[in-house]
């Protein structure tokens, strides 16, 4: 799963969540239940001069933060990430997720917001993303390092295998005129959060990029949006052979995200989507049973926006095509 999702209810979204998903269940956000549940602000605790109002969330660059900046970096320094948690009220999905007791899957994912969407949305006083201050564009990915180091310490209690996540939708935008950051720039954010993750480290973006720039960081997971933009990826055979030479895993994004599509689409016709999604690879050398052996199942995007009988079609659709796939081919 991504993460979001449209329910209120922790204890009704934990009881969904882990119906579906055995394998590998995930914590949900929950960002209908309160706006600090959003992908960026539910991850700004601790942030030096970040500040939260209903609706914004900015950095006010307008105060003396020396000592901010200065206790900051002798944490980072450190590595206590226990100063950096994200509490109940930021986050009720995954402290109600972190109190199950009766999981046994054969691993735990998580996820923060990356580098470059946190730090191209998260803006200073005057709206000037907080990416493109020289100070504070070295803070964003050390701060995101520890709240990764975090949240993979608190899912160890789930299991011991931990997938963390870096979301990344604004690569969408990498190389327009939105977005003035560089390849290697994107690289060094990327691998500078990867670097507080021991386990799995996943890399999820929604739409189309570049992604030879997102395939020549750490990642082990790459995740794309396969029910709409299946060919996107297929564009770098060359880079995806090398990720799942090294051990690394794709993530297809088979399950639509929009209730019409969801409610049209059935486990056969996904199953269809899936096979025609891959079959680009194999003309271009990538083994069909690598793409298999080597593969995840995962909705195209969040779910923050569909009814609850809908999402939960959607994981129900998840937990069955990946039962079918399962049983055909390995």
């Amino acid at each position: 799963m991504i993460g979001s999702l449209p329910y209120k209810d922790a204890d009704k979204v934990c009881a969904v969540v882990t119906r579906y998903l055995k394998d590998i269940p995930c914590w949900p956000q929950l960002p209908k239940r309160a706006y600090v549940e959003n992908m960026y602000t539910q991850f700004s605790q601790g942030f030096p001069g970040i500040v939260v109002t209903e609706g914004k969330t900015y950095v006010n660059r307008a105060q003396d933060l020396t000592k901010p900046l200065e206790n900051f970096y002798t944490d980072y320094m450190a590595n206590d990430f226990g100063k950096y948690p994200i509490t109940a009220e930021y986050a009720a999905g995954l402290h109600r997720f972190l109190a199950l007791d009766n999981l046994t899957p054969r691993a735990v994912k998580g996820q923060v917001t990356g580098p470059v969407s946190w730090g191209m949305t998260v803006t200073d006083e005057t709206g000037k993303a907080i990416l493109y201050d020289e100070t504070f564009a070295d803070v964003v990915p050390k701060f995101l390092r520890l709240k990764a180091s975090w949240m993979e310490q608190s899912l160890r209690k789930i299991s011991r295998n931990v997938i963390i996540f870096l979301d990344e939708p604004y690569m969408s935008a990498f190389g327009s005129v939105g977005m003035q950051l560089t390849r290697e720039q994107v690289v060094s954010l990327l691998d500078e959060t990867f670097s507080g993750i021991k386990g799995i480290k996943g890399i999820h973006c929604c739409g189309n990029t570049d992604w030879s720039v997102l395939l020549q960081t750490k990642v082990d997971i790459i995740n794309f949006d396969a029910y709409n933009y299946a060919g996107s990826l297929a564009l770098y055979p060359a880079e995806v052979k090398r990720l799942l030479d090294r051990g690394g895993a794709m993530a297809w994004g088979i399950i639509p995200t929009e209730t019409e599509a969801i409610e049209k689409e059935s486990v056969a016709s996904l199953k269809d989507r899936l096979e025609e999604a891959m079959a680009p690879f194999t003309r271009k050398g990538v083994p069909f049973k690598q793409l298999i052996g080597q593969g995840l199942l995962t909705p195209a995007c969040g779910l923050p926006t569909v009814t609850e009988q809908a999402a939960e079609r959607a994981l129900e659709l998840l937990a069955e095509l990946s039962a079918v796939i399962k049983r055909k081919y390995l």
